[in-house]
């Protein structure tokens, strides 16, 4: 087990790609430029979007893995895999609920830290935006780790001749997932200032279980890959926008609370 959790990290660094790289870092400049968070004002926040990468990743590494390995083995413990399989949409549950768990609590590391620090007293507007920028941490993160994947694998333009828009389909997965990341973060971050912060970490994890559900899907036959893309993308673009529609209104709210336009 030991040996998958460190291959699992390392492989994070490993064939890097600037072509990658350079992707990455756009899907999350398109994606966070709406949320605006001062990141030339806050330098802090800066250190956010990384350690938040970092946790994340090493929380998926040697909490995650373990965990979802160990529920594997238990669950097999009492049911035959020919049996898990024909109830793989209820025995899916537990290891897809745990990504949410571990992945959420990780990225909001940061921020309950800032938020702490802050005297437990945090604006929501800036709440969202810390948020905002440690889902981009993680989100920026893990693109850069399935572009290098992706191109150590051979991918090249000749590849869309060949297999058409589906040899787009890893790119399009990360852009909405770098998306997903942010909006989901920022609103445990908004709601943490709002002083719900175990409500909203909740809602943030089922919400991150609900999107890995898919998986369970593609698996027991009732997605095809097309589908997982048009579900994430939907959801993304969903919480995206009920996201900024706090960040905005919140301005908005402020602006007329101050006589400002």
């Amino acid at each position: 087990m030991l040996e998958q959790m460190t291959g699992f990290f390392f492989s994070w660094f490993a064939r890097p790609s600037l072509i990658g790289l350079g992707l990455a870092v756009a899907f999350g400049v398109v994606w966070l430029a709406g949320y605006r968070p001062p990141l030339f004002k806050k330098y802090w926040l800066w250190a956010v979007l990384i350690i938040s990468a970092i946790l994340s990743l090493a929380a998926v590494s040697f909490i995650q893995i373990p965990l979802q390995i160990l529920v594997g083995q238990v669950l097999g413990q009492f049911w035959s895999q020919e049996i898990l399989m024909r109830w793989l949409l209820l025995a899916g549950i537990p290891q897809i609920l745990l990504s949410g768990l571990v992945q959420e609590g990780s990225k909001l590391v940061p921020v309950v830290v800032w938020w702490w620090r802050s005297g437990r007293s945090l604006d929501p507007k800036m709440g969202l935006a810390i948020g905002a920028v440690a889902g981009a941490g993680l989100g920026v993160f893990e693109a850069v780790w399935a572009h290098n994947t992706i191109f150590a694998a051979g991918w090249s333009w000749a590849a869309v001749q060949t297999d058409g828009m589906m040899a787009l389909a890893g790119f399009w997965e990360r852009f909405f997932a770098v998306a997903f990341h942010i909006a989901v973060s920022a609103l445990a971050g908004y709601g943490l200032a709002r002083g719900w912060g175990w409500q909203f970490y909740l809602l943030a994890a089922f919400l991150h279980s609900l999107l890995n559900y898919s998986v369970v899907f593609l698996a027991a036959g009732l997605f095809t890959v097309v589908h997982i893309e048009i579900y994430a993308a939907v959801v993304a673009c969903l919480l995206t926008g009920v996201a900024l529609w706090l960040r905005w209104r919140k301005s908005e709210v402020l602006a007329e609370e101050t006589g400002e336009v």
